[in-house]
């Protein structure tokens, strides 16, 4: 494998809008998205929008569907959600590569972390300009580069953009599926670690929301009469947090009791919330089951349960797919001078779910940076560029058949 001339011209392309690629994210990232901030998703959107029109692509907005959420008093309610930006090229090529992102961010509208700015070592710190508006960035400008490449007829891309990935993608969940199946490599753009290594196996992931109903009544006066919601929802978490330990690298985080009120009155309603983490698909199997003997029965005379929620995003391997779409990458990267190391991680993403409906994806080909989801959030500038030449670079390769995406769409075929 070697750099063709006509994949250096490609190259050069990102070499060129450098600056561009770096001021759009920032651009972005000073638009506050987060999950649920309905008009800020749609004024990121519309920004994307813009920008994908200069890509020669069909574009399109895809309605999402409503998904359940439950409140802390134990209401449940159907959830909208924003569009999804779809942008397709060659939908009738032999070969198919799936570009994902998320617009979305972990930032709500009312947070204090809002604007991008330059820390005294030079690094970018603000919210998304990681995870993953960087990301899209990188994207956008690799696929504006690989469209200069004279073998660009020979692969077909489409970009999916969904508006809920920090939040399970509850909503994009079936259009990713329906893109993974159909797809022969897929190309996701969380962010590097800051030294430029990229996730490698990843573990599933399960989010439950537990409604504990009970009775209420006068603490002083009729306190057996009642049925404590918030007691019986704390002896279900405790059992629920001892099931950590019990199986290899799965875990239970109880993340947050909410419910009750007034201290006289015995507390009638609760829910509890919690996360699991699992490395493998029978680990899955034996912790729903588990969950499931937990919340089978009350804890005590007087309460009900209803467990909403589940397994939203099944493990990722290292399967053989996935080894040699990672060996490509790394040759990839070593003709860039780009050393590719990869590590487990406990995160999840959408690659988890593009995997799971066969596809081979490398999923943090973003940016590299650090400490997101959190207001000390960064990237640096110089990895914008370096991340879209990579990209590029791998979109050269699968058109020239160097990256065989046939055969590491058949190699994931047979392991599912």
């Amino acid at each position: 494998m070697r750099i063709h001339p006509q994949d250096q011209a490609v190259l050069d392309h990102v070499g060129r809008a450098e600056t561009a690629i770096i001021d759009r994210a920032v651009r972005w990232s000073q638009v506050n998205s987060g999950s649920r901030n309905a008009h800020g998703l749609n004024v990121v959107l519309d920004l994307l929008e813009a920008e994908a029109g200069t890509l020669c692509a069909d574009i399109a907005r895809i309605p999402t569907t409503a998904s359940t959420t439950v409140d802390d008093d134990g209401s449940v309610r159907a959830e909208a959600h924003a569009d999804a930006l779809k942008i397709t090229a060659r939908p009738d090529a032999p070969i198919q590569v799936v570009l994902t992102g998320h617009y979305d961010t972990v930032f709500p509208a009312e947070s204090g972390f809002q604007t991008v700015v330059t820390r005294p070592d030079g690094a970018l710190n603000g919210p998304g300009i990681a995870d993953m508006k960087g990301g899209i960035s990188v994207m956008l400008a690799a696929l504006e580069a690989f469209e200069t490449h004279p073998d660009r007829d020979r692969v077909g891309w489409t970009v999916l953009l969904s508006p809920d990935e920090e939040i399970g993608s509850p909503a994009s969940a079936p259009l990713l599926a329906q893109l993974g199946a159909a797809g022969h490599v897929g190309l996701t753009y969380e962010p590097a670690l800051a030294d430029g290594t990229l996730a490698g196996a990843r573990k599933g992931s399960g989010n439950y929301h537990l409604i504990v109903t009970g009775k209420a009544a006068h603490a002083g006066r009729a306190f057996h009469e009642g049925a404590n919601a918030v007691a019986g929802a704390a002896i279900i978490a405790a059992a629920l947090h001892g099931l950590n330990g019990r199986r290899e690298g799965v875990t239970v985080n109880v993340a947050r009791i909410s419910g009750g009120g007034a201290l006289n009155v015995v507390a009638d309603n609760a829910v509890v919330r919690f996360n699991v983490r699992v490395p493998d698909t029978q680990s899955a199997a034996w912790i729903t089951d588990s969950v499931g003997e937990i919340v089978a029965s009350p804890p005590f005379p007087g309460l009900t349960l209803d467990l909403h929620g589940g397994m939203t995003r099944a493990p990722k391997p290292m399967d053989a797919s996935q080894t040699a779409l990672f060996e490509a990458v790394r040759r990839t990267g070593a003709l860039l001078g780009q050393p590719i190391a990869w590590t487990p991680s406990g995160g999840v993403c959408e690659g988890n779910n593009l995997h799971a409906a066969g596809l081979p994806n490398i999923d943090t080909l973003g940016v590299r940076g650090g400490d997101i989801h959190s207001d000390r959030e960064f990237a640096w500038p110089d990895s914008f560029a370096e991340r879209a030449r990579l990209s590029a670079l791998i979109l050269c390769k699968i058109a020239s058949g160097e990256i065989d995406a046939v055969a590491l769409k058949r190699l994931r075929l047979e392991t599912m």
